[in-house]
């Protein structure tokens, strides 16, 4: 029997985390990805597969890598944007990842600039 990668053993704990977390009209959903280099996060309603928000550290006006500080850059960013949207809590999707070190800095983040999870 071949192993499975460490992607295909994220998506199967995201499968399995997605089955109870969805996002609604009144509480969207924050799904957060993270990569070697970068993280991304989005605000998401499932009902309509509309992305109300995003940021990631690509962006070049963030000027934001992808480390814990760049996570809480991010964060902040992703949480401005949403109140704009008048997005005020939400149902946080952490992908997959465990909820340690840059994931918990950009959840951090985005409590302190308001957003409620």
């Amino acid at each position: 029997m071949a192993t499975k990668s460490r992607e295909h053993l994220r998506i199967t704990r995201h499968v399995r985390l997605r089955k109870k977390v969805s996002g609604t009209t009144e509480r969207p959903r924050l799904a957060v990805y993270r990569s070697l280099k970068h993280i991304s996060a989005q605000i998401i309603d499932d009902t309509t597969g509309q992305t109300l928000a995003a940021a990631s550290s690509i962006e070049k006006g963030l000027s934001a890598t992808g480390n814990a500080a760049g996570a809480k850059l991010v964060g902040s960013k992703l949480a401005e944007r949403a109140k704009e949207k008048g997005i005020k809590s939400v149902v946080f999707d952490r992908g997959g990842f465990n909820y340690h070190g840059r994931v918990a800095s950009l959840a951090d983040a985005a409590r302190e600039a308001g957003l409620e999870f």
